[in-house]
């Protein structure tokens, strides 16, 4: 019998390709989506020409494999004010209109081959000539330094346990507190909301582990058989600029680990090559005490 084919992963070069591809789509489309986030702006609209673009975009690339499944991995959001997440409106619905300092939550994802690359955003609506003061800067500065510091955090080694603290200490250090029981999900071909997954803010349910992995298993088992269809997103992005200079917050991170989490760069080839550098400096400074000696 023939053994089954492993899933492919980041270790194969193709898979690599494909999940760059989508990601600099995704990054490219939603520069343009943000850019359509004016006063007045229709969400219908932007949202939609979000989708078109989604849609161009993947259509461009492995023509040639018509088996190649490709395009929309997460609807284009916009969610206004009190809207959370997930507000990507039909034509039948009713519209909401942009205007002056809405507060706006971007959310959208493509895919190649099934590997996925999603994307989120939030900016206030108008032109921001003045700095933004208030509970709208101590907000977005929260949520930019949060995503910031679990940037940095997310990697081997980390338990998702300690990202959840650590982005509640910032959220806390600007008076604010993350969403209640927001997810941020593990990403694998054709799934968005992978087993692995980090809660911003855990519900006193959710604090029970234990029963929230086994409930968690069985509610995988039954999406593998097509009982059930789960429905999440992935609210993380790396790259955009974020102006901190426009905002003033009264408050600011004071946690002596989370500020020198901060003050690293988030590139990992960045912090390979200041280690090298460094150590190249350590190298240095032994050599000329042994020639001194």
């Amino acid at each position: 019998m023939a053994e089954k084919d492993e899933e492919p992963t980041p270790a194969d070069d193709i898979v690599v390709t494909k999940y760059k591809m989508a990601g600099d789509m995704v990054n490219g489309i939603l520069k343009e989506v943000i850019g359509k986030c004016v006063d007045g702006a229709s969400v219908l609209s932007i949202c939609s020409f979000g989708d078109e673009r989604l849609l161009q975009e993947t259509g461009k690339v492995f023509k040639k494999d018509k088996e190649m499944k490709k395009g929309i991995a997460f609807p284009t959001c916009v969610s206004v004010n009190n809207c959370i997440c997930h507000f990507s409106p039909l034509k039948s619905d009713p519209d909401v209109t942009l205007k002056e300092g809405d507060l706006v939550k971007i959310d959208l994802g493509a895919h190649i081959d099934g590997f996925i690359a999603v994307v989120a955003h939030s900016l206030l609506v108008g032109d921001q000539k003045e700095k933004v003061k208030g509970r709208k800067a101590d907000v977005l500065l929260a949520a930019h330094n949060a995503a910031e510091v679990a940037l940095r955090m997310v990697k081997p080694g980390t338990e998702n346990d300690t990202v959840t603290e650590a982005i509640q200490k910032v959220a806390e250090s600007y008076k604010c507190k993350p969403i209640e029981g927001m997810l941020s999900h593990q990403l694998t071909k054709h799934v968005i909301d992978g087993e692995k997954a980090i809660i911003q803010n855990p519900s006193e349910n959710q604090k029970l582990f234990d029963e929230e992995v086994k409930a968690r298993m069985g509610v995988v088992e039954c999406a593998k058989h097509d009982l059930v269809q789960p429905f999440s997103v992935l609210h993380e992005k790396n790259g955009l600029p974020f102006e901190s200079e426009l905002y003033e917050s009264e408050y600011s991170v004071e946690d002596e680990e989370l500020k020198s989490l901060l003050s690293q760069s988030a590139s990992r080839k960045a912090a390979k090559k200041k280690k090298k550098k460094a150590g190249k400096a350590v190298q240095e400074q032994a050599e000329a005490a042994d020639q001194e000696a």
